[in-house]
């Protein structure tokens, strides 16, 4: 799993880490009982700070998604799959809203909005 860090995006450093550890814990590609690289070990291939990884791992292990195991190191947990989809879905609208009320802004109308969501998903496909 390769972790990408924009610095274009809104979110801030900790927040892309963690979002990105999210969905491949969601994608399955980091599987229950799998280590994750020590602290030092990320912030040295993100070229990022310790704090930041530290940070990061934080905010995982308050959710449940990973674990720390005292001298051994971080570890996902077992997910509940539903609760993470149920956020992620949570997420998506609040980002969803957030465009379609600048599409407003921008005099779009409801069918120009479509128009575009139509054209950009067959763009991905």
């Amino acid at each position: 799993m390769k972790i990408v860090i924009s610095a274009n995006s809104s979110l801030a450093i900790y927040e892309q880490i963690v979002n990105q550890l999210k969905n491949a814990i969601f994608n399955h590609e980091l599987c229950a009982g799998e280590a994750l690289p020590s602290i030092r070990m990320l912030a040295s291939d993100l070229e990022v700070s310790v704090i930041t990884t530290k940070r990061a791992y934080e905010e995982l292990e308050k959710e449940h998604l990973i674990r720390s195991v005292a001298g051994k190191g971080f570890y996902v947990c077992d997910a509940n799959t539903d609760y993470l989809k149920e956020k992620q879905y949570r997420m998506l609208e609040r980002k969803m809203t957030e465009i379609l009320e600048e599409c407003k802004k921008a005099g779009m109308e409801q069918e120009e909005i479509l128009s575009m969501t139509e054209e950009l998903l067959s763009d991905i496909e």
